[in-house]
């Protein structure tokens, strides 16, 4: 499995030159899709819905909405 793409914008470009938190978005080669953000789980866990589950190997990570609508216009429809 590699990276295929950045959907969005860089960090960069975000405004996000200095270090800190810089969260991105990636398509990688079997079309999943990979992000980097802020782990938030012990926060956000029990605040899943009923239907919602976790595996323990899963982690909650949160994104900037900006982040997020930047990458829309490069995520594929299907």
């Amino acid at each position: 499995m590699r990276i295929s793409r950045r959907l969005g914008d860089a960090p960069h470009v975000r405004g996000c030159g200095t270090g800190e938190t810089c969260p991105d978005v990636f398509e990688l080669s079997d079309g999943s899709f990979a992000v980097i953000g802020t782990d938030r789980t012990e926060e956000l866990d029990s605040l899943l819905p009923a239907d919602a589950a976790r595996a323990d190997y899963e982690r909650i990570v949160v994104i900037t909405r900006d982040t997020l609508l930047r990458a829309k216009r490069d995520i594929p429809d299907a």
